[in-house]
């Protein structure tokens, strides 16, 4: 099956900048809508952004917009989640998570989860 392997979760101070990176093996990821996830602290797991599978649908959550920019690579079986301007409210484990889809939408239930990896934001 899919297996998603997330990395680049640092500690990294206010206003820094990071770039998440999750990774596919056993298949590509052009038929998968890609999303990417957080949850932090004692908070529910909470949507941040997602990519259609090709790349051309794009969402975000109002909290990060403006500061988190989601890419894809097909290529590279990798997915992005650059991450700038960012806040101690950002703090939080970061998961990747996909399921195949036959149209570019972006929004959907996922199917595969990769075990995150964790963003602190703290001075």
């Amino acid at each position: 099956q899919l297996q998603l392997v997330e990395s680049g979760g640092a500690l990294v101070q206010p206003g820094g900048s990071l770039r998440l990176s999750c990774a596919a093996s056993g298949f590509t990821l052009d038929h998968y809508a890609i999303g990417w996830f957080r949850q932090a602290p004692g908070k529910k797991r909470e949507g941040v952004s997602c990519i259609s599978r090709s790349g051309g649908r794009t969402d975000y959550v109002d909290s990060v917009k403006g500061r988190f920019t989601i890419s894809r690579d097909n290529a590279k079986s990798t997915v992005y989640l650059q991450m700038n301007s960012l806040k101690p409210e950002d703090t939080a484990v970061y998961y990747c998570a996909a399921t195949a889809v036959s149209v570019e939408m972006c929004d959907t239930e996922m199917e595969y989860w990769g075990k995150g990896t964790l963003v602190t934001v703290s001075s």
